[in-house]
């Protein structure tokens, strides 16, 4: 496989549906001390695509992030990237050609390159659903490795033990009226859409100034669900980065659930491209009978239509409809909408310098991937 990179400035990142991989959020990002590197890459089509013949090539390009482990060691990490997606019998050599050839552009003291991976799951052909329709689920690691590796020549990716960004998620569709996006929902979810506008829920767009109506509510799901809690610059950057790069494709809206005066769920709202994502969310455990979080992930929707996406992402559930997985809630929630579950690749590492990584391995054991939302 010949794979061909570039370096280039971050301005000049292509537009692109994922927030991960935009000059926006690589400023994001910066705000947090977190560096960003932009490549673009070129590669033949028949390298990527089973079935290919000829001289066609693909071109694109991608936001890599270097995150420093102490002062010198670092992982190189690309959220939800490359975007480009090659035949599955293709993406172990593409993934490993890419690597090797970054090596000459990263630190020498990068322990390994993390490839948070939106492609779709090699697992979940028609016969990995049970009679039901549930995902079974993936094949232990072993398995996982020994596929993806498979033609490759050094045999290094390397299944890590938790995912970064959520692998498991609905997208909806948002094309046609609302009447008919609503007529894709179950009942009971538009029966609480209107419960929620009934009982005089308001849902209001804020702005960086009333950011501390947002943070309250995320402090309170946080320890209502006994996770890590960012401070609240780490949301201000979001919103911060908008405001000075007022030219940027991305917009970001803050909204928030009311009950008269009283916020009752609040989450942010990112639309790049044709996609919406919903990114952070927080609520209330008062007042939860006026369904706030159905009238505010409408209201997104609504938003979203409105802006001309075609899909809306709602960002991470359980891979299925296991009651005892801690994300069941949120799948019970947002399947209520009437998307489509996705199930991807999720992180994959290339190490690069093996004792560290033994080493950075152990130390995730027992770590938190990303953060829950509800």
């Amino acid at each position: 496989m010949t794979l061909d990179i570039e370096k280039k400035e971050i301005a000049d990142v292509y537009g692109t549906p994922i927030i991960q991989q935009t000059s926006f959020w690589s400023h994001v990002k910066r705000s947090q001390g977190i560096e960003s590197h932009a490549f673009d890459f070129k590669v033949s089509n028949k390298d990527l695509y089973v079935n290919v013949g000829g001289y066609s090539y693909t071109q694109a390009d991608f936001v890599l992030f270097l995150q420093y482990l102490n002062s010198t060691d670092c992982v190189a990490y690309l959220p939800y990237g490359p975007e480009v997606e090659p035949s599955e019998e293709n993406q172990g050599c593409f993934l490993e050609e890419l690597s090797e050839v970054l090596r000459s552009y990263i630190p020498k003291s990068c322990i390994a390159i993390r490839y948070d991976l939106n492609w779709q799951s090699h697992w979940c052909k028609e016969n990995d659903y049970d009679e039901n329709g549930n995902w079974i689920g993936l094949p232990e690691k072993k398995f996982q490795e020994f596929q993806f590796n498979y033609q490759t020549v050094n045999w290094n990716l390397v299944k890590t033990n938790t995912d970064i960004l959520p692998s498991n998620t609905i997208i909806l569709d948002l094309t046609g009226t609302e009447e008919e996006i609503l007529a894709r929902m179950k009942p009971k979810t538009r029966y609480n859409i209107g419960l929620s506008e009934r009982k005089g829920v308001v849902v209001k767009s804020l702005g960086i100034n009333e950011l501390d109506v947002w943070y309250k509510l995320y402090l309170e799901t946080a320890r209502r669900n006994r996770l890590y809690a960012n401070d609240i610059s780490y949301f201000e950057s979001v919103l911060a980065t908008k405001m000075e790069d007022v030219d940027s494709p991305v917009h970001i809206k803050m909204l928030v659930a009311y009950a008269g005066n009283e916020p009752l769920a609040s989450l942010f709202l990112v639309i790049s491209s044709h996609r919406a994502t919903y990114l952070y969310g927080a609520s209330s455990s008062e007042n939860r009978n006026l369904m706030p979080t159905y009238a505010l992930q409408w209201a997104a929707i609504k938003i979203a239509k409105a802006a001309g996406c075609t899909e809306y992402d709602m960002f991470g559930v359980s891979p299925n409809a296991d009651t005892s997985h801690p994300m069941y809630g949120l799948y019970k929630f947002k399947r209520g909408f009437g998307g489509e579950l996705f199930h991807q690749m999720g992180c994959w590492d290339y190490p690069l310098l093996k004792d560290k990584y033994a080493l950075l391995q152990a130390s995730e054991l027992g770590a938190q991937g990303y953060y829950l939302q509800s």
